[in-house]
């Protein structure tokens, strides 16, 4: 496994270890993601075994440019209406936190999209990422760079400690500015679908194609990653307090506590007194929503 910055030799050497069939983690806007070709189905299976990722589990394919799309997506099997949103969200959201699940062209191996007839597609907003996407084969399948259900890698220390080996190259881009995954919407459904939430939020989409439903049924979550009971799950238990709770919980040693904003923590601290030897966490002192989510895996693995 090499570990090597972002310059342009390295990029360029990342690229070429996806054009060959190995695995290339790298910097996105929101969290790292674990290279491969694309269209090489040998190459996607090394992603599955390395991950410890089920074969249900389809892979979010990321390009390089707009233009770029009907290498995976075959906007012709939709409906006009829906199509006219792809476009819509595809000039307005992207580069961005948004991953569309579209009809996908035939030539996608079934290994990338788990034998389902649509695709999810992704243009990320990060310099980097779109260079070595441009640069290998125009199609990256890239899922978290973690273990499969475990927290995702907003830093490539993160992959480098949790993949080791099994990834042959990493470029360390720096901390991920957004911090959590893309938003997963399906367009393929009668309505628009949030399938999985995350970086780009509900209302930005809404006030461009209107109203979108969430959730998935049952049947539905195989058609996006980050569905199962457990995902992106921390390996030390967790519980999550209201205030009210919070302040009612008996502390013990051994306990961190991580609060949403200052305020609260101040709060607490007041009729708690203080808490020997306890890491402290504040996810943001202001109260950011954007903050706290860049923030969010880097304290949990704290």
């Amino acid at each position: 496994m090499r570990f090597l910055s972002i310059q342009e030799e390295h990029i360029r050497a990342a690229a070429e270890v996806i054009k060959a069939g190995g695995l290339a983690a790298f910097p996105t806007e929101t969290v790292y993601g674990l290279g491969a070709d694309g269209f090489n189905p040998s190459a996607l299976a090394r992603i599955f075994e390395a991950k410890g990722r089920p074969r249900f589990d389809p892979l979010i394919i990321h390009i390089a440019s707009w233009d770029a799309l009907d290498l995976v997506a075959d906007l012709d099997a939709l409906e006009p209406a829906a199509r006219s949103k792809a476009k819509l969200l595809g000039e307005r959201l992207w580069p961005g936190p948004l991953t569309l699940i579209l009809p996908k062209q035939t030539w996608v191996p079934d290994i990338a999209t788990s034998g389902l007839p649509t695709v999810a597609a992704r243009f990320p907003d990060h310099p980097v990422a779109q260079r070595l996407i441009a640069l290998s084969s125009g199609a990256v399948a890239a899922p978290s760079a973690n273990p499969f259900g475990y927290l995702s890698p907003t830093r490539a220390e993160h992959v480098r400690d949790q993949l080791g080996d099994r990834v042959d190259l990493i470029l360390d881009g720096g901390p991920a500015a957004v911090g959590l995954e893309s938003t997963v919407l399906d367009l393929c459904s009668p309505m628009p679908r949030i399938l999985r939430p995350g970086g780009m939020t509900r209302e930005r989409i809404e006030a461009l194609i209107g109203p979108v439903s969430s959730g998935a049924s049952r049947a539905e979550t195989t058609a996006s990653p980050g569905m199962l009971k457990s995902h992106y799950a921390p390996r030390t238990p967790l519980s999550l307090w209201d205030r009210q709770g919070m302040f009612a919980l008996q502390r013990r040693s051994g306990e961190g506590y991580v609060f949403f904003d200052g305020p609260s923590r101040d709060a607490w601290l007041g009729q708690a007194g203080p808490v020997a030897q306890a890491p402290i966490q504040v996810l943001s002192e202001t109260g950011s929503l954007s903050e706290a989510a860049v923030r969010l895996f880097d304290i949990l693995r704290y």
